[in-house]
């Protein structure tokens, strides 16, 4: 059964019109001029109850503005919508009851008072039983270990902190579908590690539907078994993570901090990047050459610091288009 179905959904915005230099200004001012952008063009897909999908796309390809339309904070201007088999438009309020969402640009946290009176306020907005919420909330909290800052001002948390208690604050209802707009954004590594477990474990012990936008590959590569591509508003791509992996998520950088001067030769699937005598910056070809295999090739005892990345989302989708 599809959780999320989408028919020719379209998005467009009135953008005011500025004139250049200080008369078309004016002008612009006392009879403002109008451009219809479309933010999206009749995108259709749908997505199977406890699947976990990933939208991904370039800054301004209408990944926020998709999800603000599924979850009934935007009008859309033309198709339809369909979620947990609800309008999102007509039955926000009860569809509000079934799904949750975490932004990472936004928070729905009170920023003067303690996460743990936010998470009281939403018990009462969503009418969750006194033993039901204490129960959900305990869980959470072993989760996410939240205890030592539950009482803490939001406002002295640290990003890390502060994103955990969102990600509870979103799930203390026990939401069917969980829609996530960049969650990870500027968290350290552990921190990143937390929140992929919890999706996870959500996934598979509670049968959560997962909505993801991201721009850490790690994310995709991580949580998600099916991709779909947008740019410009209009879905370019729609395959298999597995499939992505092969073909585009098949690159590792890493970057190496050397104790004393070392040289290094480009070998099969290992590209050099930069080098100097301290340092050095290559990329591994995963189906070539396993990256494990490549770090047990070094010299341990040479090795001051060493850093693993995944390529950057942008040369990802460029890959992509270039390809398609």
């Amino acid at each position: 059964m599809a959780a999320i179905k989408l028919d020719g959904l379209s998005k467009t915005y009135k953008v005011k019109v500025r004139g250049e230099g200080l008369k078309n200004t004016f002008k612009s001012l006392v009879k403002p001029e109008y451009k219809e952008v479309e933010a999206v063009k009749n995108v259709s897909f749908s997505v199977e109850e406890g699947e976990m999908l990933a939208f991904i796309g370039p800054n301004g390809a209408g990944k926020s503005t998709t999800i603000k339309m599924l979850t009934g904070i935007l009008h859309p201007t033309s198709g339809q919508a369909e979620v947990l088999g609800f309008n999102p438009v007509k039955d926000r309020k009860k569809l509000s009851y079934q799904i949750g969402a975490v932004f990472g640009q936004k928070s729905q946290l009170s920023f003067h008072l303690p996460p743990l009176d936010s998470f009281r306020l939403l018990s009462s907005v969503y009418e969750i039983e006194k033993a039901e919420y204490e129960k959900r909330l305990a869980r959470l909290t072993e989760l996410l270990e939240l205890e030592e800052f539950l009482d803490s001002p939001v406002r002295k948390l640290s990003l890390g902190q502060r994103v955990r208690c969102e990600f509870a604050a979103s799930l203390l209802h026990g939401p069917r579908i969980l829609f996530l707009d960049e969650p990870t954004i500027g968290l350290d590594v552990v921190v990143k590690h937390k929140i992929r477990d919890l999706i996870k474990r959500l996934n598979k012990e509670e049968g959560v539907t997962v909505f993801l936008t991201s721009h850490d590959a790690g994310d995709i590569e991580n949580l998600c078994r099916r991709a779909i591509v947008i740019d410009h508003g209009t879905v370019a791509v729609d395959m298999s993570v597995k499939k992505m992996k092969y073909d585009y998520l098949n690159k590792k950088v890493v970057s190496l901090k050397f104790n004393a001067e070392t040289t290094l030769e480009e070998t099969e699937g290992v590209t050099l990047i930069k080098h100097t005598p301290y340092a050095a910056k290559f990329s591994v070809d995963t189906r070539i050459a396993a990256i494990g295999r490549v770090i047990a090739g070094l010299d341990s005892d040479n090795i001051a610091d060493i850093t693993i990345e995944e390529p950057p989302m942008e040369e990802i989708i460029a890959a992509i288009y270039t390809k398609k």
